[in-house]
């Protein structure tokens, strides 16, 4: 298909003569004597690119330039002007205009200019076109999830990436999808045409996290032969998401801190002052409080980072939204392998639903993963899936009328063989009920003592004690 472009000009020969030099070469061209015709021939057309002449009746190039940017931001526009009129040109290229074509010059260099901005356009076009499927990607209706818990977490994502100062900190389980999320807010947020650069703060030495992160100057020491970014900079408008920022050291801490309170830092080595516009997100799978109790972390970091916070649920917490994960990366995974999987077998959807999901969304991603390269049919059948979801569910397998919620009917149920004391029932629940809130709550305490509804951890540490539970 041919390229458009709309020339706009009101001398009576010269764009005529632009036209049919320009058509020669493939190109559909429109003429235009004044900016509304112009406009108008913007509005109903998909116009490439435009050649406006500064000066116009009624209402000058540069009007009609600002004119134009609001109907399509996008559309690349070269102006023509004399001499004299170099000055309009040049506020016209801050205004958004990619060139300008001094009067008087030959065909062969319109030719020149016509090609190089579209090719520029073109890449533009591609690039924008790139960023918008990146977004699609991450746009919320693309992160699965229909229970209440994901959907309380939508609305914090939305109004988090409205605001997009504030540090966040997203709380979780590995495999819960933190850094899925943290990329949500960086691609719904006025940042999202400016980097984003993920670090595994648990992933790098400790010794060679500060470089990554502050990067350093030349012979800042052994083998640093030239200055090198870190991420901090390289992150510069955009985000930096740090996961697992409860593995970093106390010394790297403090550093964190005064930059996240300063917005500014040193490289390595350096002693220029390096200023940076870059929202800090931080995810941990850790108990942030409890490790502040610890003394392994510090409690201003973590104020600092927790302005906003996300506590993102685990897969067993939300069981409604097992099979949406599931048919989501079913759809994945066909494209990529090849396939046309339509359907998971009743009786393997049972095995998914009862399973615990230990390591969360990641898990069940390669679990249906392995399944797919394993089945030849259209179904995704029990056979396919591995021996510790068929075991662990046939193992546990309990009475339909055992199958509560309830912690407490469900010991009952278990009715004992012989008579038993009051007491000894008191201490077998109690005990029963909080291994129950430590498995749930995957030996977070303070996680576990708010489902046994007390008040302070150290209530729930003197059941553990008393009932001799390892956690």
């Amino acid at each position: 298909m041919s390229l458009s472009i709309l020339i706009v000009d009101d001398e009576p020969h010269l764009p005529h003569q632009f036209a049919r030099f320009l058509r020669k070469h493939d190109y559909e061209v429109y003429t235009a004597p004044d900016g509304d015709a112009g406009l108008h021939i913007v509005q109903e057309n998909e116009i490439d690119l435009v050649l406006l002449d500064v000066r116009l009746p009624k209402q000058s190039g540069l009007e009609v330039l600002q004119r134009m940017r609001a109907i399509d931001g996008d559309i690349p526009v070269v102006m023509i002007t004399a001499y004299g009129d170099i000055q309009d040109a040049v506020a016209a290229m801050k205004a958004g205009a990619m060139d300008y074509l001094l009067k008087g010059f030959d065909l062969e260099q319109l030719l020149l200019v016509v090609q190089r901005v579209l090719a520029n356009s073109a890449m533009s076009r591609e690039l924008r076109q790139l960023r918008r499927e990146r977004s699609a990607n991450y746009h919320f209706t693309h992160i699965v999830g229909q229970s209440q818990q994901m959907r309380t977490v939508f609305d914090l994502v939305a109004r988090i990436a409205a605001s997009d100062t504030a540090s966040v900190l997203i709380m979780g389980e590995s495999g819960t999808g933190k850094e899925v999320i943290a990329h949500a807010i960086h691609e719904q947020s006025a940042r999202a045409s400016a980097p984003f650069h993920p670090l595994n703060c648990a992933a790098i030495p400790h010794n060679l996290l500060e470089s990554e992160l502050f990067g350093y100057e030349p012979y800042a020491f052994t083998d640093a032969k030239r200055q090198k970014r870190g991420l901090l900079e390289l992150a510069e408008g955009g985000t930096l998401f740090l996961d697992e920022i409860g593995e970093m050291s106390l010394d790297m801490q403090a550093k964190l801190l005064r930059v996240l309170e300063t917005r500014s830092f040193f490289r390595l080595g350096g002693n220029k002052e390096v200023r940076i516009n870059a929202r800090v997100i931080a995810a941990t799978n850790r108990n942030l409080e409890q490790a502040i109790q610890d003394g392994i972390f510090r409690a201003d970091l973590f104020f600092r980072l927790a302005v906003l916070k996300i506590v993102l649920p685990p897969l067993r917490e939300r069981t409604s939204d097992i099979l949406l994960f599931a048919a989501q990366f079913i759809s994945d995974f066909n494209k990529l392998l090849g396939r046309n999987v339509t359907r998971i077998a009743p009786e393997a959807q049972k095995l998914l639903l009862a399973y615990r999901w230990p390591g969360n969304v990641r898990e069940l991603k390669n679990v249906i993963e392995r399944a797919m390269i394993l089945s030849t049919g259209e179904e995704l059948q029990t056979r396919h899936f591995p021996q510790e979801i068929i075991g662990h569910t046939s193992a546990t397998r309990v009475p339909t009328h055992a199958m509560s919620g309830d912690p407490l009917e469900q010991w009952l149920h278990k009715q004992p063989a012989g008579p038993i004391s009051l007491n000894e029932v008191n201490e077998r629940v109690e005990q029963h009920l909080v291994r129950w809130a430590l498995h749930t709550a995957n030996y977070n305490r303070a996680r576990a003592a708010e489902l046994l509804g007390l008040t302070k951890v150290d209530q729930l540490r003197y059941l553990i004690r008393k009932y001799h539970i390892e956690a």
